[in-house]
């Protein structure tokens, strides 16, 4: 696995980075850390007490007009690090209480970030990702990720092109998933704190409430209880200058449709 035709994502864009050719996610040939810090505030059964021990990576294999993280997702940021210094800012995290390492949106840097995970780290690492994710690439983290954090965006492609730039988002989404909990096995706790398994994601949006019937459908279609966790999130937050309904937040009754249904 390495950054010459490059192939990490399910856009397979076959651009060889390692020559200053881009491709999809805009990123060159080494890791752009945008931010770390103790992050409190995923979920619980993650978090704990001392925060995640978060590193946020710039760029992304997708492209969600409504992104929360679009200063450095959109036009990729952050400090390059190669796979020593990666690991240096692992272990600062660590120091500082970190229950877990959480990778966000790691993809497209796996080449730098797979070396930084040997030796095995003395926390959980979490793999935090958007679905959109081939398979075979989340294959080769096998044994190195404790805790898979995908989101399940959509249960329709159309509205995964419409909003994501993503083809094949569902087909190619619950592939990766199986392939997560093919790993991990079931959701396995000591105590309040989740050390392994999957958790699915999925941000309800304005609007689309059907869509996330479909979703909450999939998944309870594709996996046994004990094989996931659930996170429904009701945090939709209208970035820039969006059409309706996506200038709005998400209603309370919209919310409450969507959590009687999972």
């Amino acid at each position: 696995m390495d950054y010459s035709n490059c192939s990490l994502c399910p856009r397979q864009c076959g651009v060889d980075r390692t020559k200053g050719q881009t491709g999809f996610c805009r990123c060159p040939d080494t890791a752009l850390v945008a931010k770390t810090m103790l992050h409190k505030w995923e979920e619980p059964v993650l978090a704990g007490s001392g925060g995640s021990g978060a590193i946020f990576f710039g760029g992304c294999t997708l492209g969600c007009k409504y992104c929360q993280n679009r200063a450095i997702s959109a036009s990729p940021a952050g400090t390059p690090m190669d796979s020593a210094a990666l690991r240096k800012e692992m272990e600062k995290l660590i120091a500082q209480g970190a229950e877990n390492i959480d990778l966000v949106t790691p993809t497209h840097f796996l080449p730098t970030i797979l070396p930084a995970l040997r030796p095995k780290l003395p926390v959980p690492v979490v793999y935090n990702c958007g679905g959109y994710e081939k398979a075979e690439t989340v294959g080769k983290l096998n044994g190195l990720v404790d805790i898979y954090l995908p989101d399940m965006k959509y249960g329709d492609n159309a509205l995964a092109e419409e909003l994501s730039n993503a083809p094949g988002y569902v087909e190619t989404a619950l592939s990766a998933i199986r392939e997560m909990v093919r790993q991990t096995g079931n959701v396995t706790f000591i105590g309040e704190k989740m050390v392994r398994g999957v958790i699915v994601r999925h941000l309800i949006l304005p609007g689309q409430v059907e869509n996330s019937l479909k979703v909450l459908d999939l998944l309870g279609e594709n996996f046994r209880p004990g094989e996931i966790l659930v996170s429904l999130m009701r945090q939709y937050t209208p970035m820039g200058i969006l059409p309706a309904p996506y200038d709005r937040r998400i209603t309370d009754e919209e919310y409450e449709a969507v959590l009687s249904w999972m």
